[in-house]
């Protein structure tokens, strides 16, 4: 999804590819690095935020021992007589090794340059027309965590999207070009490949068994600053996608107060134990401690699959829809506008079908209350999405479903979730 940043209109969640991301002409590239650099500006953006700019050039800071460390999984050190220790510190020396930077560029048309050579404008400056490169170096920042020797790292998508060019920064300041293996813009799950031996790992932990007020540990990039340590607390499970404001993923998200900030993303959430439960992905532009991040058993089983094929295939419907309750049918049967007639209050109402789509050939039309899919009731839209979720690309989805009021079943075989509707479509199963 090579959108750079965008937003919901209607959330406050700022949705961007490598969100922290500034437009650079090619040929002030390094002067205006000097100057950020000087200036300390940042931003950039996990999945949000951003009307500040990506700090460029930083690196991460040599460690005293940096070969030590490259040439062995990282242990637990043991603290100095007398220092104060704790079980976060713990935590960050065992993982923070494991988390990297990741810096990416593309090339983009600089849509400045094509105003500037109107005939109105070169009439109006003359030959003090400012000069404007056709092209302009985009870069970005985020985080990554290890999870083999060899060099494979986790990211979201949104860091590495669109990129001509990864490189992967340790915390030990070696810095490894990195290949991306595979993005999935529905999960926001990516995996980038860096040629290395002996590298420190994190251990993944279980995010199904997570319960809100457990501890969280959060270890990132926030604007630049590498291997920035951050605590809270789990908050929720189980944040639909719609709920957080990006309904267009596919991803029950965690929730989290753990401080969250532009170039965390793809970093790792962690539990108590320093095992990591979710990629730090997504924060609400304007709101303190609401942090969400992909729960890691869905992060892995996506990242299985881009390691085997470099691609996932989602189970896809090609319906618009909306959760059924009272007040939604007296708004829509008060409409005139609205071209539907609701006869239910509860259940999944299709606003649109797609055309051509799995739905469409079914014979699948805008005003159809779902009621089951496959037997099992949806009481919602998240439901709904969850069960084609869990379904195959290829298998028939038997739904049980009103028309004008009349009771109806409908098969309808699943197909592949088109990757360029992710960033168009909302609440598409």
């Amino acid at each position: 999804m090579p959108t750079y940043p965008k937003y919901d209109s209607n959330s406050n969640v700022v949705i961007g590819s490598s969100s922290h991301r500034r437009r650079i002409p090619q040929k002030s590239v390094a002067a205006l690095a000097l100057v950020l650099l000087g200036a300390g500006l940042g931003v950039g953006g996990d999945y949000l935020f951003a009307h500040n700019s990506p700090v460029l050039g930083t690196t991460a800071a040599a460690e005293s021992n940096p070969a030590t460390q490259a040439n062995s999984q990282v242990t637990t050190p043991s603290p100095a007589e007398g220092s104060v220790y704790n079980p976060v510190a713990r935590i960050a020396q065992q993982v923070g090794p494991a988390v990297v930077r990741i810096d990416s560029t593309r090339t983009v048309n600089n849509p400045n340059a094509q105003m500037f050579n109107d005939p109105f404008f070169r009439n109006f400056f003359g030959s003090q027309m400012p000069q404007m490169p056709n092209k302009e170096v985009e870069r970005g920042l985020g985080s990554g965590f290890i999870i083999n020797k060899d060099g494979t790292i986790l990211t979201n998508a949104h860091v590495v999207d669109g990129s001509e060019k990864v490189s992967v920064t340790l915390k030990d300041g070696r810095t490894f070009p990195g290949k991306v293996m595979g993005k999935d813009p529905v999960t926001d799950v990516a995996v980038v490949k860096v040629d290395a031996k002996n590298l420190p790992v994190v251990k993944i932990g279980d995010s199904k068994t997570l319960q809100p007020g457990e501890t969280a540990i959060a270890i990132g990039n926030p604007l630049g600053l590498d291997n920035t340590v951050t605590e809270g607390i789990i908050s929720a499970t189980g944040r639909s996608s719609g709920q957080v404001g990006i309904p267009d993923k596919r991803v029950n998200f965690i929730q989290t107060d753990a401080a969250i900030n532009p170039g965390n993303s793809g970093g790792p959430l962690l539990n108590q134990n320093g095992e990591v439960v979710g990629i730090n992905t997504a924060i609400i532009q304007g709101a303190q401690g609401l942090g969400f991040a992909i729960p890691i058993d869905t992060a892995k089983g996506i990242s299985d699959q881009l390691i085997a094929s470099g691609k996932v295939e989602h189970p896809f419907l090609g319906i618009q829809m909306v959760t059924l309750t009272p007040e939604v049918k007296q708004e829509i049967n008060s409409n005139p506008n609205s071209g539907l007639s609701v006869y239910d209050n509860s259940g999944v109402l299709v606003m649109k079908v797609v055309p051509d789509s799995p739905a469409a050939k079914a014979g699948l039309r805008a005003g159809d209350v779902i009621g089951k899919v496959n037997g099992q009731a949806v009481k919602d839209a998240d439901a709904l999405q969850q069960a084609v979720e869990s379904s195959k690309v290829g298998k028939n989805l038997q739904l049980d479903l009103k028309r004008n009021g009349q009771q109806m079943n409908v098969a309808v075989k699943a197909g592949a979730y088109p990757t360029a509707q992710a960033d168009t479509e909302d609440q598409t199963p």
